[in-house]
Protein backbone atom coordinates (compact mmCIF):
# COMPACT_ATOMS: atom_id res chain seq x y z
CA UNK A 1 0.00 0.00 0.00
CA UNK A 2 1.54 3.37 -1.01
CA UNK A 3 2.52 5.81 1.72
CA UNK A 4 0.31 8.63 2.95
CA UNK A 5 1.51 11.86 1.32
CA UNK A 6 2.16 14.56 3.93
CA UNK A 7 0.86 17.73 2.27
CA UNK A 8 2.89 20.73 3.43
CA UNK A 9 0.75 23.18 1.46
CA UNK A 10 -2.37 22.03 3.28
CA UNK A 11 -0.71 22.23 6.72
CA UNK A 12 0.72 25.67 5.93
CA UNK A 13 -2.76 26.85 4.89
CA UNK A 14 -4.11 25.74 8.29
CA UNK A 15 -1.30 27.57 10.11
CA UNK A 16 -1.96 30.74 8.10
CA UNK A 17 -5.67 30.54 8.88
CA UNK A 18 -4.94 30.20 12.62
CA UNK A 19 -2.41 33.05 12.48
CA UNK A 20 -4.76 35.41 10.62
CA UNK A 21 -7.32 35.06 13.43
CA UNK A 22 -4.67 35.61 16.12
CA UNK A 23 -3.36 38.72 14.31
CA UNK A 24 -6.88 40.20 14.26
CA UNK A 25 -7.25 39.50 17.99
CA UNK A 26 -3.84 41.06 18.75
CA UNK A 27 -4.79 44.20 16.82
CA UNK A 28 -8.26 44.42 18.41
CA UNK A 29 -7.15 43.79 22.01
CA UNK A 30 -3.77 45.53 22.11
CA UNK A 31 -3.57 47.70 18.97
CA UNK A 32 -0.45 45.74 18.04
CA UNK A 33 0.47 44.73 14.48
CA UNK A 34 3.24 42.13 14.06
CA UNK A 35 6.05 43.62 11.99
CA UNK A 36 8.77 41.94 9.97
CA UNK A 37 11.86 43.64 8.57
CA UNK A 38 13.81 42.00 5.75
CA UNK A 39 17.23 42.94 4.37
CA UNK A 40 18.10 41.63 0.91
CA UNK A 41 21.63 42.19 -0.38
CA UNK A 42 22.16 41.70 -4.12
CA UNK A 43 19.98 40.15 -6.78
CA UNK A 44 20.23 36.38 -6.32
CA UNK A 45 17.10 35.07 -8.13
CA UNK A 46 16.24 32.41 -5.50
CA UNK A 47 16.61 34.94 -2.67
CA UNK A 48 14.49 37.51 -4.53
CA UNK A 49 11.75 34.97 -5.13
CA UNK A 50 11.79 33.87 -1.49
CA UNK A 51 11.64 37.45 -0.19
CA UNK A 52 8.70 38.23 -2.49
CA UNK A 53 6.84 35.19 -1.08
CA UNK A 54 7.55 36.41 2.46
CA UNK A 55 6.26 39.89 1.64
CA UNK A 56 3.11 38.48 0.03
CA UNK A 57 2.38 36.18 2.98
CA UNK A 58 3.03 38.95 5.52
CA UNK A 59 0.65 41.30 3.71
CA UNK A 60 -2.06 38.63 3.41
CA UNK A 61 -1.85 37.97 7.16
CA UNK A 62 -2.13 41.66 7.99
CA UNK A 63 1.47 42.13 9.19
CA UNK A 64 3.49 45.32 8.85
CA UNK A 65 6.28 44.46 6.43
CA UNK A 66 9.35 46.46 5.45
CA UNK A 67 11.97 45.18 3.00
CA UNK A 68 15.25 46.97 2.36
CA UNK A 69 16.93 45.96 -0.89
CA UNK A 70 20.56 47.02 -1.34
CA UNK A 71 23.08 46.31 -4.15
CA UNK A 72 25.53 43.41 -3.99
CA UNK A 73 28.51 45.72 -3.37
CA UNK A 74 26.99 47.10 -0.11
CA UNK A 75 29.54 46.97 2.70
CA UNK A 76 29.28 44.83 5.84
CA UNK A 77 29.28 48.03 7.91
CA UNK A 78 26.20 49.29 6.03
CA UNK A 79 24.32 46.00 6.51
CA UNK A 80 25.18 46.13 10.24
CA UNK A 81 23.82 49.69 10.35
CA UNK A 82 20.55 48.55 8.76
CA UNK A 83 20.26 45.68 11.27
CA UNK A 84 20.81 48.25 14.05
CA UNK A 85 17.96 50.38 12.67
CA UNK A 86 15.59 47.38 12.70
CA UNK A 87 16.76 46.47 16.24
CA UNK A 88 15.66 49.92 17.44
CA UNK A 89 12.41 50.11 15.44
CA UNK A 90 9.41 49.32 17.69
CA UNK A 91 7.27 48.49 14.64
CA UNK A 92 9.64 45.65 13.69
CA UNK A 93 9.30 42.52 15.84
CA UNK A 94 11.12 40.09 13.56
CA UNK A 95 14.32 40.67 11.56
CA UNK A 96 15.42 38.53 8.66
CA UNK A 97 18.64 39.05 6.73
CA UNK A 98 18.26 36.92 3.60
CA UNK A 99 21.06 34.38 3.20
CA UNK A 100 23.38 33.72 1.47
CA UNK A 101 25.17 37.05 1.68
CA UNK A 102 27.91 38.14 -0.79
CA UNK A 103 31.38 36.72 0.03
CA UNK A 104 32.74 40.04 1.34
CA UNK A 105 30.17 40.08 4.17
CA UNK A 106 30.69 37.82 7.18
CA UNK A 107 27.33 36.09 7.76
CA UNK A 108 28.03 35.41 11.43
CA UNK A 109 28.83 39.08 12.10
CA UNK A 110 25.41 40.00 10.72
CA UNK A 111 23.51 37.20 12.51
CA UNK A 112 25.22 38.01 15.84
CA UNK A 113 24.18 41.68 15.48
CA UNK A 114 20.44 40.87 15.38
CA UNK A 115 18.61 41.35 18.68
CA UNK A 116 17.91 37.75 19.85
CA UNK A 117 14.34 38.85 20.71
CA UNK A 118 13.85 39.73 17.03
CA UNK A 119 15.81 36.80 15.58
CA UNK A 120 12.83 35.05 13.95
CA UNK A 121 15.15 32.89 11.83
CA UNK A 122 16.46 31.33 15.06
CA UNK A 123 20.14 31.57 14.03
CA UNK A 124 21.51 33.78 16.84
CA UNK A 125 23.78 31.92 19.34
CA UNK A 126 21.41 32.91 22.18
CA UNK A 127 18.49 31.13 20.48
CA UNK A 128 20.65 28.17 19.46
CA UNK A 129 21.88 27.83 23.05
CA UNK A 130 18.34 28.02 24.44
CA UNK A 131 17.21 25.37 21.95
CA UNK A 132 19.89 23.00 23.22
CA UNK A 133 18.90 23.77 26.84
CA UNK A 134 15.22 23.19 26.16
CA UNK A 135 14.34 26.83 26.93
CA UNK A 136 11.74 28.95 25.14
CA UNK A 137 13.37 30.39 22.02
CA UNK A 138 12.94 31.05 18.33
CA UNK A 139 13.39 27.75 16.51
CA UNK A 140 14.87 27.84 12.97
CA UNK A 141 11.95 27.81 10.54
CA UNK A 142 12.64 24.69 8.46
CA UNK A 143 13.25 22.39 11.50
CA UNK A 144 10.17 23.92 13.16
CA UNK A 145 8.22 23.10 9.99
CA UNK A 146 9.43 19.48 10.07
CA UNK A 147 8.20 19.12 13.67
CA UNK A 148 4.86 20.74 12.84
CA UNK A 149 4.32 18.28 9.96
CA UNK A 150 5.09 15.32 12.25
CA UNK A 151 2.77 16.69 14.95
CA UNK A 152 -0.14 17.38 12.61
CA UNK A 153 0.27 13.99 10.92
CA UNK A 154 -0.11 12.37 14.34
CA UNK A 155 3.35 10.77 14.40
CA UNK A 156 4.25 9.54 17.89
CA UNK A 157 7.94 10.25 18.55
CA UNK A 158 8.36 9.04 22.12
CA UNK A 159 10.74 6.07 22.20
CA UNK A 160 11.04 5.91 18.41
CA UNK A 161 14.32 5.69 16.50
CA UNK A 162 14.82 8.90 14.54
CA UNK A 163 17.66 9.15 12.03
CA UNK A 164 18.71 12.55 10.65
CA UNK A 165 20.90 12.50 7.54
CA UNK A 166 22.77 15.82 7.50
CA UNK A 167 24.41 17.84 10.27
CA UNK A 168 24.04 21.45 9.09
CA UNK A 169 23.46 24.30 11.52
CA UNK A 170 20.36 25.25 9.50
CA UNK A 171 18.52 21.91 9.63
CA UNK A 172 20.37 18.78 10.78
CA UNK A 173 21.53 19.88 14.23
CA UNK A 174 18.41 21.83 15.29
CA UNK A 175 15.95 19.17 14.06
CA UNK A 176 17.94 16.56 16.02
CA UNK A 177 17.53 18.63 19.21
CA UNK A 178 13.80 19.03 18.56
CA UNK A 179 13.33 15.29 18.01
CA UNK A 180 15.31 14.59 21.19
CA UNK A 181 13.05 17.00 23.11
CA UNK A 182 10.08 14.86 21.99
CA UNK A 183 11.79 11.78 23.53
CA UNK A 184 12.94 10.15 20.28
CA UNK A 185 16.26 8.28 20.23
CA UNK A 186 18.25 10.28 17.70
CA UNK A 187 21.11 9.29 15.38
CA UNK A 188 22.79 11.97 13.26
CA UNK A 189 24.43 10.71 10.06
CA UNK A 190 26.74 12.53 7.67
CA UNK A 191 29.27 12.08 4.87
CA UNK A 192 31.64 10.05 7.06
CA UNK A 193 29.02 7.71 8.53
CA UNK A 194 29.97 4.06 8.01
CA UNK A 195 27.20 2.03 6.36
CA UNK A 196 24.68 4.84 5.99
CA UNK A 197 22.10 2.44 4.52
CA UNK A 198 22.12 0.29 7.68
CA UNK A 199 21.72 3.36 9.91
CA UNK A 200 18.78 4.61 7.81
CA UNK A 201 17.08 1.20 7.93
CA UNK A 202 16.92 1.48 11.74
CA UNK A 203 14.78 4.61 11.52
CA UNK A 204 11.12 4.74 12.49
CA UNK A 205 11.36 8.41 11.45
CA UNK A 206 13.90 9.35 8.77
CA UNK A 207 14.75 13.01 8.10
CA UNK A 208 16.83 13.58 4.95
CA UNK A 209 18.59 16.96 4.91
CA UNK A 210 21.83 16.44 3.05
CA UNK A 211 21.32 18.26 -0.29
CA UNK A 212 22.04 15.37 -2.68
CA UNK A 213 19.37 14.42 -5.20
CA UNK A 214 17.71 11.02 -4.57
CA UNK A 215 20.53 9.92 -2.26
CA UNK A 216 18.15 7.95 0.00
CA UNK A 217 16.83 4.99 -1.99
CA UNK A 218 13.93 2.65 -1.20
CA UNK A 219 16.23 -0.15 0.04
CA UNK A 220 17.57 2.25 2.73
CA UNK A 221 14.11 2.74 4.27
CA UNK A 222 12.57 0.54 6.96
CA UNK A 223 9.11 -0.67 5.86
CA UNK A 224 6.49 1.53 7.51
CA UNK A 225 8.90 4.36 8.40
CA UNK A 226 7.85 8.02 8.25
CA UNK A 227 10.10 9.88 5.79
CA UNK A 228 10.60 13.66 5.89
CA UNK A 229 12.53 14.96 2.87
CA UNK A 230 14.02 18.42 3.47
CA UNK A 231 16.20 18.41 0.34
CA UNK A 232 15.49 20.60 -2.67
CA UNK A 233 17.69 19.79 -5.65
CA UNK A 234 17.33 20.98 -9.24
CA UNK A 235 18.18 18.23 -11.71
CA UNK A 236 18.48 18.06 -15.51
CA UNK A 237 15.51 19.67 -17.18
CA UNK A 238 14.95 22.02 -14.25
CA UNK A 239 12.86 19.55 -12.24
CA UNK A 240 12.94 19.82 -8.43
CA UNK A 241 13.60 16.62 -6.49
CA UNK A 242 14.38 15.81 -2.89
CA UNK A 243 17.16 13.89 -1.15
CA UNK A 244 14.88 10.82 -1.21
CA UNK A 245 14.05 8.79 -4.32
CA UNK A 246 10.34 9.46 -3.92
CA UNK A 247 9.10 7.01 -6.58
CA UNK A 248 10.69 4.06 -4.78
CA UNK A 249 10.27 5.28 -1.20
CA UNK A 250 6.52 5.87 -1.52
CA UNK A 251 6.02 2.10 -1.77
CA UNK A 252 8.01 1.36 1.42
CA UNK A 253 7.27 4.22 3.85
CA UNK A 254 4.00 4.63 5.77
CA UNK A 255 4.05 8.42 5.26
CA UNK A 256 6.31 10.70 3.20
CA UNK A 257 6.70 14.37 2.24
CA UNK A 258 6.89 15.17 -1.48
CA UNK A 259 9.30 17.63 -3.10
CA UNK A 260 8.07 20.18 -3.90
CA UNK A 261 5.04 20.66 -1.66
CA UNK A 262 6.24 19.02 1.56
CA UNK A 263 8.62 20.76 3.95
CA UNK A 264 9.19 23.77 1.64
CA UNK A 265 5.84 25.55 2.14
CA UNK A 266 6.23 25.19 5.93
CA UNK A 267 9.30 27.44 6.18
CA UNK A 268 7.52 30.74 5.48
CA UNK A 269 4.57 29.64 7.64
CA UNK A 270 6.88 29.07 10.62
CA UNK A 271 8.67 32.38 9.98
CA UNK A 272 5.31 34.16 10.23
CA UNK A 273 4.49 32.21 13.39
CA UNK A 274 7.84 33.24 14.95
CA UNK A 275 7.18 36.89 14.03
CA UNK A 276 3.75 36.74 15.66
CA UNK A 277 5.31 35.26 18.82
CA UNK A 278 7.96 38.01 18.83
CA UNK A 279 5.20 40.65 18.71
CA UNK A 280 3.17 38.90 21.39
CA UNK A 281 6.19 38.65 23.72
CA UNK A 282 6.59 42.45 23.70
CA UNK A 283 3.35 42.58 25.74
CA UNK A 284 4.93 40.57 28.58
CA UNK A 285 6.79 42.98 30.82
Amino acid sequence: MPATIIDGKQVQASIREELAKKVQELKAKHGLTPGIGVILVGEDPASQSYVKSKEKTANELGYYSKTIRVPVETTEAEVLRLVGEFNKDPQIHGILVQLPLPPHINENSIIFAIDPKKDVDGFHPVNIGKLHMGEECFVPCTPAGVMELLKRTGVELKGKNAVVVGRSNLVGKPVSMLLLAQHATVTICHSRTKDLAAECRRADVLVAAVGKAKMITADMIKPGAVVIDVGVNRVEGGKLVGDVDFEGAVNVASAITPVPGGVGPMTIGMLMKNTFLAAERTLVK
